[in-house]
């Protein structure tokens, strides 16, 4: 039996360095024909996920080939399309259990997201210099993530846009076991990535102090098409909507001239001009979820109609809110239940080029974004100076990084003091010399880094030089 033993032991080492070798051999083959290709990871929805978009159309401009892995359940940018330099692989969505405690379907759906990540990687995917990885979700991507990337050469970039324990931690409550086992792994696995980016400094402090994490942040910049909509356009969107959505719909008798709520086009001179006595604006998108509280907003929509009704010098409102999400339902249930006379409220989903249009054709963008960790900042505030729109945002930690008050916009605690900066802004619409012009004067007057130059002097130079 010893001898027998013996000669297994003395074929064992041979070939677990023979196994080692080609292992090597394979790694470094990968990394030749890596050179030019990262993989851009989000497990969730890629068209609801911009600034991973971004990135991916970042590095194809600066020439890479890219793929963008995820979920395709919305449309990405035209820009992510039409690249040749960009391919998307869709991820499946597993269909969701009826049967058995959440914890058993929640292990469920993470091991099956583990499988299918780690075979996206390794066998669809082609051999890539990086993998740049969205966080949160980070459970299991980044462990899957990581292991790719030990396997085939591949460096770890994780792009941290907020802690995926804290938006669990809103629903389940912070002393969940589950919300404690995702901080433990998320805190351990964050610590094996190449490269960290995150979007504000006390994001990156955070993660340096309590999470031994050293990161660069890469604050949110609006992409070039988020500018001010030409007024033409602006009537070719109102009316696009107008055929589905009645609170951009003119109720005035047929004239032969096309109309929507907002705006007019003469039929001899096609020249478009805004309709007298107009109604104001207002645009507010989300994705429904536990940290952002619209019954703030509803509130300071009751309080404006009120203060219509009393005989204030208030414009009729229209309140756009735009996005998808799992309380969506709840609000409209609440929305439907007002019987507002001077405010409409819609909520349509736009699709990705008509959303940049929206904002630029608004007179306010309201942001409700309280952060589940504090730490990280709302693109749509980013997306809205982009189109030089005024914001009214609600207060929390970080917010002074992005939203200076009274300067680019105005902060707000809860629903009657942002029912106060509405009758303000709003008193006696459109007043050039009113403090709504003047913040969307100062908007045009600052000067706003677009994503492409930051991310080019940020994040490019940290991925040539390594």
């Amino acid at each position: 039996m010893a001898p027998s033993m013996a000669a297994v032991s003395a074929l064992a080492l041979p070939a677990l360095l023979l196994l080692l070798l080609l292992l090597g051999r394979w790694k470094r083959w990968r990394r030749r024909h890596a050179a030019r290709h990262v993989a851009v990871v989000v497990l969730g929805d890629v068209g609801r996920s911009p600034r991973m978009q971004y990135h991916a159309l970042s590095l194809a401009k600066h020439g890479f080939l890219v793929t963008l892995l995820g979920f395709y359940d919305s449309k990405p940018y035209d820009e992510i399309l039409q690249s040749n330099r960009i391919q998307i692989e869709g991820l499946r969505e597993l269909p969701r259990l009826a049967v058995g405690p959440r914890v058993l379907q929640y292990g469920v759906k993470v091991v099956f997201q583990a499988v299918q990540l780690l075979y996206a990687l390794m066998v669809k995917v082609a051999p890539s210099a990086y993998i740049f990885l969205q966080n949160p979700p980070g459970l299991p991507a980044i462990a899957v993530c990581w292991l790719a990337g030990c396997l085939s050469g591949s460096k770890l970039v994780i792009d941290w846009h907020n802690y995926g324990y804290s938006i669990m931690g809103l629903e389940h409550g912070p002393s969940h076991p589950l919300v404690w086992l995702a901080k433990w792994y998320e805190k351990l696995c964050g610590r094996l990535s190449h490269l960290n980016l995150c979007v504000t400094n006390a994001m990156r402090e955070d993660l340096a102090v309590n999470w031994s994490i050293k990161a660069v942040t890469v604050h949110d910049k609006p992409a070039s098409f988020f500018k001010e909509t030409p007024l033409d356009v602006q009537h070719q969107l109102f009316v696009k909507l107008a055929h589905t959505h009645p609170a951009f719909r003119d109720g005035s008798e047929p004239s032969g001239v096309e109309r929507s709520v907002f705006t007019e086009q003469d039929p001899w001179s096609r020249t478009v001009v805004p309709r007298p006595g107009r109604p104001a604006l207002l645009v507010s998108s989300t994705s429904w979820t536990e940290d952002e509280d619209f019954s703030i907003l509803l509130a300071a929509l009751e309080k404006f109609e009120q203060l219509a009704l009393d005989g204030e010098p208030l414009p009729p409102l229209v309140c756009v809110i735009t996005g998808r999400g799992p309380l969506k339902e709840h609000y409209g249930r609440l929305i439907s239940q007002q019987r507002f006379q001077h405010v409409r409220v819609c909520t349509p989903w736009l699709e990705a080029e008509d959303y940049p249009l929206l904002l630029g054709s608004a007179d306010l963008g309201v942001c409700l974004h309280k952060s589940s960790s504090g730490l990280d900042l709302p693109m749509k505030v980013v997306d809205m100076f982009g189109c030089c729109l005024p914001v009214c945002a609600v207060s929390f930690k970080c917010l002074h990084e992005l939203v200076k008050h009274e300067e680019n916009g105005l902060v707000f605690r809860d629903g009657e003091e942002l029912a106060a900066q509405l009758q303000m802004l709003f008193s006696k619409f459109p007043d050039p010399a009113g403090k709504l012009h003047q913040l969307r004067k100062n908007l045009r007057e600052s000067t706003q880094l677009r994503w492409d130059k930051s991310w080019e002097q940020i994040v490019l130079p940290l991925i040539v030089d390594r």
